[in-house]
């Protein structure tokens, strides 16, 4: 009998163990998930300087090959970007102030459209229902028997009527209890100066990482040896150049967008055009959700300054066409041949990261799933999955 048991005892022993060898993976990946949905903030803030980073790169090798020092150099880039996003900030700010000033009118201006709006639809429900609903004759509700009146021996007392004011029923006041304004603004005073506090390291970071940029490619290159050590190289090389190629082409083509978009809203007269078209032509790079957000800046400000309806309708022609245009002649070429993934990975990718970090994670779900693929084509055991990932 014991003979019998010690091979089952050892298929047992080997069943566990392939099973825990099957859980490590699914237990790893869960931990990190949560790692990245937990510290979302700090890898969020880590990976647009790192963005930031590869993208000034260069300029910087530019500053260098006429004997700027890297650190010089890497300063001189970084003071240059942030006067540019200041003068950025100062023209956007302009139009802002204006609009502030005018932001009364154009609001009752949107309230009385939005509340036209609703008794239109209202009117729609009531006449849709009279048509298909058909007028059905009620029957008389019963009328209740009489109920005898039944006195109490000690009738409790009734409250007093107010003074000078004979018969009158006494007031009830019901306590509402609603937070005020500030008790909001309170609560989401830790997450905006979480926001801006990570935010102020983002220079910092940047200009680090590019003067030390050699020592850093040089100490994460020695975790590696032999073969592994040429394929994180090119990795590496990858990774940049994709991260690169991807920014800059959306940049251009938001340029190129906002451009169009400012022209053809300022052609047409629209309040405010070197404010919603900008806007409206960043927007639309979003993935999926682009046209409807491109749509909104020009139709508040179309519906705020009483634009005609003939106009808004053209705005929204023009909105789609530039979006249609962008994405589907112009993004292959200028993005796509930087990317190389399929669409099915893009949408999955894009359910993932805005689930882990919201709008952020839109943004970053394309170069985040297109560096994981520079590193799976580099690494010959990761090689299918990079094909998987590809176009």
């Amino acid at each position: 009998m014991a003979i019998l048991t010690r091979p089952l005892k050892a298929q047992e022993l080997l069943n566990a163990q392939e099973l825990r060898v099957a859980a490590n993976p699914v237990i790893a990946m869960g931990v990190i998930i949560a790692l990245l949905y937990w510290a979302r903030l700090f890898f969020i803030t880590s990976i647009i300087a790192v963005i930031i980073a590869f993208i000034q790169e260069p300029f910087v090798g530019l500053l260098m090959r006429i004997r700027f020092p890297r650190s010089v150099a890497s300063f001189v880039v970084c003071s240059m970007a942030l006067m540019l996003i200041y003068l950025l900030g100062l023209g956007a700010y302009t139009q802002i102030a204006g609009l502030w000033e005018e932001l009364p009118r154009f609001s009752q201006r949107i309230t009385d459209v939005v509340e036209g709006t609703r008794h239109k639809i209202d009117e729609m429900e009531d006449t849709t229902y009279r048509m298909i609903v058909p007028k059905k004759q009620a029957p008389p509700a019963p009328v209740p028997p009489p109920q005898p009146v039944r006195r109490k021996r000690n009738p409790e007392p009734q409250p007093s009527a107010p003074v000078g004011i004979p018969g009158a029923i006494p007031e009830v006041r019901i306590h509402e209890d609603r937070k005020p304004i500030t008790d909001l603004i309170y609560e989401r005073m830790g997450s905006v100066y979480q926001i801006l506090l990570m935010a102020s390291f983002v220079p910092f970071l940047v200009y680090f990482m590019l003067s030390w940029r050699d020592h850093i490619h040089r100490s994460f290159l020695q975790f590696f040896e032999g073969e592994d050590r040429a394929a994180a190289a090119r990795s590496l090389q990858g990774i940049g150049d994709m991260v690169r190629g991807f920014v800059v082409g959306n940049f251009v083509l938001g340029l190129l967008l906002a451009a169009l978009s400012s022209v053809a809203f300022w052609l047409i007269h629209l309040p405010y055009p070197l404010l919603a078209g900008p806007v409206s032509g960043f927007l639309s790079l979003v993935p999926y959700v682009g046209l409807p957000m491109a749509l909104i800046p020009p139709a508040v400000v179309a519906i705020g300054g009483g634009t005609p309806l003939a106009i808004f309708l053209f705005i929204i022609f023009i909105v789609a066409m530039l979006h249609l245009i962008a994405l589907n002649l112009l993004y292959p070429k200028i993005v796509g041949s930087r990317v190389h993934l399929n669409p099915l990975v893009v949408t999955f990718a894009l359910m993932l990261w805005g689930f882990l970090w919201d709008a952020a994670g839109l943004l970053l779900a394309i170069p985040l799933t297109a560096a994981l693929k520079a590193v799976c084509d580099n690494v010959r055991s990761l090689r299918p999955i990079g094909k998987f990932l590809g176009d």
